[in-house]
């Protein structure tokens, strides 16, 4: 058994407060600032950079012979079996989802803000058949640009190339290259559409509006609906409600209107600024959607709300420590 073969075992049964440290100190592993490595998940590569804030998750396995980089915020989930010869490079605020299938013979990479659905297959290296007896064998390096998404069940075949800006439907097969800008689907999958003429122009109103619809949206759901809070809503649109001992406020600093008002209620406000260049006064409390900034605090119903905005939304928020 190898010595990187012992260490990957290691970390699989260690507790995830220590697998930083055991990477730094026995693999020379580059580790930005809370890296998390989940409960029986385990990582190794011949150099290995997680970035800051980068998870693995729970019950997922990265073995690569080449070289492991996992950019700031990206996150592969749990579930996860990567391995290969050659390297695996996933971009910042990248994503990669549960009980995907990825294997390395040759380079995989991901650019920044891209992510692959649950369930997706990648394959850079396609044989069984003896290819001394005359059957073939295929090699091929797949890449995805910024701001690509496959969705749930996508089969990326050796060789397969994505151009950033881009979508791809569940369960389509790709084998090739997809232009940037592009809509696909199907088996081989081709071109249906073009992302530009998806995608809305977000003016300051528009802005506005998809903050009040994520907000009544959180208040119905989460609030309402799972955990069974009573909430009055305002003229505003904003929400009050009690969790705990506190009482709470959301409310919207739009992009147009008067200055927002801040007052010493006893209310606990937290805000989804829109309005560009505000942000409450000594308040930890706010949602940059302009910036796409948020802080460290860890109120419960501050950390809900972002998490809600992630996962419903994809609005993924650095922490502002780092503007």
């Amino acid at each position: 058994m190898s010595f990187k073969t012992l260490i990957f075992a290691m970390l699989f049964f260690c507790p995830p407060v220590i697998k930083p440290w055991i990477l730094r100190v026995f693999c020379g592993a580059q580790l930005g600032r809370h890296v998390k490595i989940g409960w029986f998940a385990s990582v190794m590569g011949r150099h290995i950079a997680l970035g800051d804030y980068s998870e693995v998750r729970a019950l997922t396995l990265i073995k690569c012979d080449g070289d492991l980089v996992l950019g700031p915020y990206a996150i592969v989930s749990s579930f996860n079996l990567v391995y290969g010869a050659a390297g695996f490079f996933v971009g910042e605020h990248s994503y990669i989802g549960p009980q995907c299938l990825i294997n390395t013979d040759e380079d995989v990479r991901l650019g920044r803000w891209s992510a692959l659905g649950a369930r997706c297959m990648v394959y850079t290296h396609g044989s069984f058949l003896p290819y001394t007896e005359g059957y073939w064998v295929r090699f091929g390096a797949v890449t995805l640009g910024d701001y690509v998404w496959c969705a749930a069940g996508v089969f990326l075949q050796p060789g397969s190339a994505i151009g950033s800006h881009s979508f791809v439907n569940s369960r389509s097969v790709v084998g090739g290259s997809l232009p940037p800008g592009t809509i696909a689907e199907g088996n081989p999958a081709r071109p249906v559409g073009e992302m530009e003429r998806m995608r809305r122009t977000m003016s300051p109103r528009r802005l506005d509006a998809a903050a009040a619809h994520m907000l009544r949206h959180f208040s119905e759901l989460m609030l309402t609906g799972i955990m069974s809070l009573p909430v009055e809503t305002e003229r505003t649109g904003a929400v009050r409600f009690r969790h705990g001992k506190k009482n709470y406020r959301l409310a919207i600093a739009t992009s147009v209107g008067p200055t927002p008002t801040i007052t010493a209620d006893g209310n606990t406000t937290i805000w989804l600024v829109t309005r560009p260049h505000w942000r409450p006064a000594d308040s930890p409390h706010w949602l940059d959607l302009t910036n796409n900034f948020m802080t460290t605090d860890r109120d419960p119903i501050y950390v809900e709300l972002a998490l809600f905005l992630k996962r419903y939304y994809g609005v993924q928020l650095a922490y502002a420590e780092e503007e």
